[in-house]
Order: structure tokens, then sequence, then C-alpha cells
């Protein structure tokens, strides 16, 4: 083996390294299991959790392991069982350990919902009450604000879908108002949860701070009755969260949808101050509230007024400086600009903007399973006689050019794995095309080789010539896929930007074993001297037909078939012909 050849030799055994050390492990691990085993310093306490758990597991087997947990777990602390996890930041430090796990115990190979079953949402946000009208709104463009809004009403939804223990939700924007709720592995069970969560309304609430908050924590002393514990955001050079005690309802009714508008401005200094608006009944009892509450004359103590949304914290909690009557209200602050985006879009968008779920659809476990089942069978019969064929036809090119074809499932897998593409059978569609178009580029390949030894040429000078003349047909072919499948990945959503995903991939990897894979193999066999012809069957001999006389009538015979085809099955069949989506 030339120099030439060994540096590739070596880097495509990397490649195929890397490849499988992204595929592993390709299926999901039992996260019960995976709790069990990642798990340091445990105790006793911890076995029990565990051995609670596999009694939920094997008493309903259709539980999640994430919902079998959770209840095993309970109140207890379990983030020093997993101190590689940093949960410190988290508002529900269990959910965030078990998510997390969760993510770990996933398998490589990522399936869709219409592999594994899961339940997808396409939910729509009414956002006309930004602006009726075109242009800006308090110096914010309308498109930047209603993106913020959008982007806020996605952080609250992934909250909501993290309770539900879903291992890969695909939470995104979709256009300008729309946004993409995936939940593939959905328990049956917590389903109707899901779609009452998705629909419901962020919570808006304005509660008050204790004011002995800070000797309460810090001498651990009882919560007072009405009041509990909430954890305000990290901010900036913060581990762990500040927490306050909060009480449990609303002050003065300061509940519900009482903001019309909030926005950020700047103080003198440059500073990000929040603004908001109150409806009238809002201003009456924010009025009569920051009057209670405002800093005592006598000992100047200021109140903290928080703001809780969905019964979380949604930022640290600010003081009341005064009376606020005309119901124009400012938080003041250091905020950064980000942050002061954040909080105006929590006290606004969630719930000025209510969410509707325009589309959904449902695929059971049993008919994913059974997806998967066909799916990879397809797979592998269509590997199997491709195989066979190339085998059988082409003799030892056929087993080099089946050898270039499992490198090129590796190594699409692989890449799949590396940037996280969901597995659909649109894409095993594509995995399938991109096996024909592998051993097609072999053929190519092998049919200018059997004709350059026809004319007498050496085995050597043969194989040179037969990629040499073949490349410009390989890689035109190559391209022009390779053009359709990125215009189905840019233009495409769905299951057609899945197909155009794996199949990009696919062609890209083909290209690259039938052109120096294969190569590489011949050379090495060459220079051993291990051939001295290669023995190919020959069931269709040359023979010279003449294309163009019979062009004419072929293409004329060609659109009135299909100018046929279309008006019958359009007149006998009509909308009957497309399909739900």
């Amino acid at each position: 083996m030339n120099k030439n050849d060994r540096w590739k030799f070596i880097g495509v055994i990397l490649i195929v390294a890397w490849a499988l050390y992204q595929i592993y492990p390709p299926t999901s691990q039992d996260l019960v299991q995976q709790f069990s085993s990642r798990a340091e310093d445990t105790d006793a306490r911890f076995t029990n959790i565990v051995q609670s758990a596999e009694a939920l597991q094997k008493a309903n087997t259709n539980a999640t392991g994430f919902a079998v947990l959770s209840e095993a777990i309970g109140t207890n602390d379990i983030q020093g069982y997993f101190p590689f996890i940093n949960a410190r930041g988290a508002t529900h430090p269990t959910t965030a350990v078990l998510n997390q796990l969760q993510r770990d115990a996933s398998g490589k190979i990522k399936l869709g919902l219409d592999l594994q079953g899961g339940t997808s949402y396409l939910v729509q946000m009414d956002t006309n009450f930004l602006e009726s009208v075109g242009g800006t709104t308090n110096g914010v463009n309308r498109s930047a604000f209603i993106s913020g809004a959008l982007s806020q009403a996605v952080e609250v939804l992934r909250k909501r879908v993290d309770a539900l223990g879903v291992a890969e939700p695909v939470i995104q924007p979709v256009g300008e108002n729309q946004i993409l709720i995936q939940m593939p592995g959905l328990a049956e069970s917590v389903k109707e949860e899901a779609r009452e969560n998705i629909q419901k309304a962020a919570y808006l609430e304005f509660r008050m701070v204790h004011d002995d908050t800070a000797a309460i924590l810090q001498n651990h002393e009882p919560i007072p009755p009405g009041y509990q514990i909430l954890k305000a955001p990290l901010e900036p050079g913060q581990t762990t969260p500040q927490p306050y005690v909060v009480s449990k309802k609303p002050v003065g009714g300061l509940a519900g949808d009482f903001v019309t508008k909030a926005w950020v401005s700047y103080g003198n200094l440059g500073d990000p101050q929040i603004n908001f608006s109150l409806t009238a009944q809002g201003a009456k009892e924010f009025a009569a509230v920051t009057t209670q509450y405002s800093p005592d004359p006598q000992t100047g103590q200021k109140h903290l007024m928080a703001i809780v949304l969905d019964g979380e914290l949604a930022s640290a909690p600010p003081y009341i400086s005064g009376p606020i009557v005309d119901g124009e209200c400012q938080i003041t602050g250091h905020f950064t600009e980000e942050e002061a985006q954040g909080v105006a879009s929590i006290l606004e968008n969630p719930l000025r903007a209510p969410l509707t779920i325009i589309s959904a659809s449902d695929v059971a476990p049993t008919l994913g399973s059974d997806s998967i089942h066909s799916g990879m069978w397809a797979s592998i019969w269509a590997v199997i006689g491709v195989a066979a064929f190339m085998l059988v036809y082409y003799r030892l090119a056929g087993m080099t050019a089946n050898i270039a074809l499992i490198t090129n499932i590796i190594i699409l897998l692989g890449v799949m794995c590396s940037l996280g593409t969901t597995l659909t059978l649109p894409g095993i569609a594509g995995i399938v095309l991109t096996i024909g178009m592998a051993v097609d580029a072999n053929v190519l390949i092998y049919e200018r080789l059997r004709e350059e030894l026809e004319k007498g040429k050496s085995l050597r000078g043969a194989i040179a010539a037969g990629y040499g003349r073949a490349f410009a047909t390989i890689f035109d072919s190559h391209v022009t896929t390779l053009i359709s499948s990125i215009i189905l990945i840019f233009f495409g959503t769905g299951e057609i930007k899945g197909f155009g995903v794996t199949l990009t991939i696919g062609v890209a990897a083909s290209l690259f074993t039938a052109l120096v894979v294969t190569r590489i193999i011949f050379n090495f066999i060459l220079d051993r001297n291990w051939i001295q012809t290669v023995k190919m069957a020959h069931i269709i001999r040359t023979v010279n037909l003449n294309f163009m006389k019979v062009a004419w009538p072929l293409f004329i015979a060609t659109w009135v078939f299909a100018a046929a085809s279309v008006v019958v099955g359009g007149a006998t069949r009509g909308e009957k012909l497309f399909g739900v989506d």
C-alpha cells in the first residue's frame, strides 16, 4: 500500500470509528436501571427509592420510568446522589435530575413520533392585541415584539412538558405566530394532562414576600402559615438560586389578566426598566396594595412584592417604593436588557396572548412499534437483496461494493446521531434510496472496468480508467440528487424535511465510499498481486440500439400516459388522493 492510500485508509478507519462511537448506544436504556447504576454514595434511603420504583414498575407496566421514579422519590432530595448533574439552579431539582438522566439514557438513534408513538400539537398564539395596525409598539418593532412573546411562550411550554417526563421533546416556533410541540414516547396516561397544560394560560400573580424572610431562612425557622419558599431564577454570578418566603395567595386580588401592556424603557443612566399598564380594576387594586405596603415612614422598612408565574418566581422580587395610583407601574433594578425583556414578556405575553391548539396528531405506541419493525425489515431486506445481487453478479468486485455499502450505512447513522437528527419512516425511505444509489455508483464503475478489460488493458490500468471515466457520471448524479435533497430540507417541513436530511447525508456518504473506500480495497489487493483479473457475470451482452430513432414516439406516449393518469385519478378519486397531512 503506497503512502497516499495508507493515509486514506487511516482516514476511513477513523471516520468509521467516530461513526460507531456516535451511534452507541443505539437504543434507549431503562430509566430506573440508569437511576440505580449511576448514583453515587448510596444509602438505605436510596435503596428504598429504587425498590419502590421497581415495585411500581411491575405493578403498572404502562407507566413510564419517569413517572414511577417521581412517585417513589416523593419529597426526598436526590441531588446528593448525582453530584455530576448540576441541578442547584433549578426550581424543581428532582425533575431536573430525572430529565438529565432520561436524556442520558436515551439511545443515540432518535425515533420520531411515527416510529415510537407520541403526540404532536401545533398551537397558535393570538398576537393581534400587540398592534392592531403595523408599525411599532412603544418603540419596539412589532415583529421583534411578537418574536419575543413567542420565545417566552416556548419557555413556558418547555417547563410544563419537562414536568411530564418527555425525554426529547421538540418545542420550536413555526412561522410568525405558531409553536410546534412534539412529545415522542408520551404515555397514554398523561396525554390529557399534556393537552390541558399546553392550552392553559400561564397564571400571573402578585404576592407579598414575608418581611422577615432573611431571618426565617438563615435561622431555619418554621415557615409561617400561609407562606411557602419560592426560588428566584439565577442571576449573573450566582451558583444557587435565591430563596424567598412568599405568601401562597395573591395580595389584594392581583391575579389573572390585569396587565394590559408591558414594555422596556431606559433610565437616565441607560439602565433597563420595566413598565406596565393595568386595567381599571387592576389599577384600583394595585393602588390599594402599594399604598398599604409603602415604606414605613417611621422605620423606613420596605416591602418586597413577588411576580409569580405558574407558581414560580419570574424574577427577584422588587421593592414597593411608594403608592401607585394611576395604573402605570415601573420596576427598577439591576436588570440586563435581556432580563428586562423577559420580565416584560412574562407580565404581558402568557395572559394576553392565549395559545390555541389548531392541529393535533397521536400515534399509538403499538403502531409505532409496528412501523419500526416494518421499516427495519424493509431496510434489512433491501440491503440483503442488493448485496446478494452485487455478490452474485460482480463476485469479488461485488464483495468490495458490499463492504463500501456497510461503511456507507455506518457513516450515515453516525452523522445522523451526531447531528441529533430524528429518524422517521420517510427517513428510513431515504436510507433505502441511499443504498440503491451507493451500489449504482459501483455498477457504473464496474461496467466501465469491464469495457476497459475487453479492450486489452491491464487490470491496474482498467481499474484506473474505470474510476476515472465513471467519475463524471457518478459526480453528476450525486450532485443533482444533493441539490434536490437540500431543497427539501430548506423548503420542506416534518416528514419531508426528515427525508431530505437523511438523503443528503446518505448521498454524501455514498459518494465518499464509492470513490474512496472501494478504490483503496482494489489498490490493496493489486499491490499484493492477489488477483490477475476481475471476473463478472455478463447476462446482457453489448448491443447497438438507436434510441433516438424512437425518441419522439416514446416522448409523446409518456406525456399522454402521464396526463391520462392525472385526469383519470383526479376524476375518480378526487380528494381521496390526499393524505391526512
